[in-house]
């Protein structure tokens, strides 16, 4: 874990952490070299990653994970250099033209600390994987730089998708595909690396995660689910199970043709000799049923099921080897009638007595993916406001289509929390993230709540850190990527990463979310 130094320096103005520099590692050089500006959030004082300065001759510098940029002291006139200041969820105050920007005295000043306001409800803390996390603070050679390291771990610079969950004492995390330096052939076949256990509150939490990666005899991450044959693989539904007196890590594989065909899918088991998932069985290809998303464990009726989504529960079975080795174990939560195969010319959709679709937990009945819903609602089968993955705006009343999110009980509102990305935001295709909450996982979720937006860049599948979460605190991460945006040019360094954030849960802004009602089924909290 990080010592307690860095807990407390990250607290720290500029100007206290550069004067204890000084004293603590005769960095008095620093301000020779570089002149050193810290973006903070005037509402925490914590310093704001990803914000991103240009000078009037297109030099663009963007901050790192403490906030922090060192610029170069130029030769200019009288040394001052203008900045203009964009950064996705923050602002500052702009000047009578209109324009948010600042001066910097190069010469004169040694640091410049600029409040930040922030628009976003939740707050931007760093970024979890790739390289040069602390870029800025490791070349002003701040001692908190020193002992987190500007070194890639794994050699990772990008990575995609995380999935996480504690196993045999530690907490194990799992990417998609990453990238390298020394080449554009990285890791297709997944990524892993643990941690310790967490602790509700720590340290690392708010200031980064101390991942050990599964590396290779290069030190690159390794395959940690190389299913032979051509294509990527990727992981979801991650679970932990009880198999007679041992746990087993499982999860769903899919080699595939990147986003386009599937080869193959099944159930991989988790090898403690090897370190990586093993093959344990294939499915039918075009089974819908089977772990997806994250991974929800509950008790119904006193039994232990595992149920999977990507935004809300659609698929369940019960928490034993045997059965999620087994497709015709699962049931989807659908409206689908049973012993019916998909067909969209003759769909056997189940309606009651009152016209309304009859969603239930059913077994031989098939789930309704984003696809097959699109299809019906093409044909005027069923209606928008149909749809169980869709959140309504508190705000607007506008309907949020749901992409990809999370589920996790909150001690402190003693309610479900989903975190979710909208599809088709009004900021970006895939950058917008809605919170929501209700008594039960299944619902009714009535009123949502934009927490975290971007302009016209992606950031998708969010995963929510339960086991980090303290008093009215909660932490969720996702992918910060250009990908599916029309931005032309990758942030450097931020682009296709993992990027944390906190969210208050008492922050009068998310008074509008109200929940109601009990949920449909017999789940209950932890």
């Amino acid at each position: 874990m990080y010592p307690l130094q860095l807990h407390l320096l990250s607290r720290l103005s500029t100007a206290a952490i550069l004067a204890t520099c000084v004293v603590l590692s005769g960095c008095a050089t620093v301000g020779d070299e570089f002149f050193a500006v810290r973006f903070v959030d005037e509402q925490t004082g914590r310093g704001v990653p990803l914000v991103e300065i240009e000078s009037t001759h297109g030099v663009k510098y963007i901050s790192d994970s403490a906030g922090y940029i060192a610029i170069n002291r130029v030769t200019s006139r009288e040394g001052v250099m203008y900045f203009s200041v964009r950064s996705h969820g923050y602002e500052i105050d702009k000047d009578r033209y209109g324009w948010q920007g600042i001066r910097l005295h190069l010469a004169r000043e040694l640091q410049k600390v600029v409040p930040m306001r922030r628009t976003n409800i939740a707050e931007r803390l760093y970024r979890v994987t790739g390289e040069g996390i602390y870029h800025h603070s490791t070349l002003l050679d701040l001692p908190f730089s020193r002992t987190i390291g500007d070194q890639p771990r794994g050699g990772v610079f990008g990575q995609d998708s995380v999935v996480n969950a504690i196993y045999d004492g530690k907490l194990y995390w799992f990417w998609g595909d990453t990238s390298r330096a020394e080449t554009r052939l990285g890791n297709f076949k997944v990524s892993g690396a643990t941690s310790s256990l967490p602790v509700p509150g720590s340290p690392e939490a708010e200031l980064g995660i101390e991942l050990d990666y599964f590396v290779g005899p290069g030190g690159f991450s390794r395959a940690m689910c190389p299913i032979e044959g051509p294509g990527v693989v990727w992981i979801s539904g991650l679970a932990v199970v009880q198999d007679n007196v041992h746990e087993r890590m499982i999860c769903h594989y899919s080699r595939r043709a990147g986003m386009g065909e599937q080869y193959e899918h099944g159930i991989a088991v988790w090898d403690d000799e090897h370190q990586r998932f093993e093959k344990a069985v294939e499915f039918p290809e075009g089974e819908l049923k089977h772990p997806y998303g994250h991974t929800l464990p509950q008790q119904v009726e006193g039994e232990p099921w595992l149920y999977f989504g990507h935004g809300l529960p659609e698929v369940r079975v019960r928490a034993r080897m045997e059965d999620i080795l087994d497709p015709g174990q699962y049931q989807a939560y659908t409206f689908m009638q049973e012993g019916k195969e998909w067909d969209i010319e003759n769909p056997a959709i189940d309606r009651d007595a009152n016209g309304e679709l009859a969603w239930a937990w059913r077994y031989d009945a098939e789930r309704v993916d984003l696809h097959r819903w699109r299809a019906l609602r093409f044909r005027g089968l069923v209606e928008s406001h149909e749809n169980r993955q869709s959140l309504v705006d508190a705000t607007s009343g506008r309907r949020i289509h749901v992409h990809n999110g999370h589920i996790a009980w909150s001690e402190h509102r003693q309610r479900w929390l989903l975190v979710a990305g909208e599809f088709i935001g009004e900021n970006s295709l895939l950058g917008d993230i809605w919170y929501a909450e209700s008594p039960s996982p299944m619902g009714p979720w009535s009123k949502a709540m934009r927490i975290v937006s971007h302009n016209n860049y992606s950031f998708y599948n969010v995963k929510q850190h339960p086991y980090y979460a303290a008093d009215n605190f909660i932490y969720f991460e996702g992918t910060y990527t250009k990908s599916f945006s029309r931005t032309k040019e990758p942030t450097p360094r931020y682009n296709y990463n993992q990027i944390m954030y906190r969210l208050d849960l008492d922050d009068p802004r998310l008074a509008a979310v109200r929940a109601a009602g009990d949920g449909p089924d017999g789940t209950s909290s932890p």
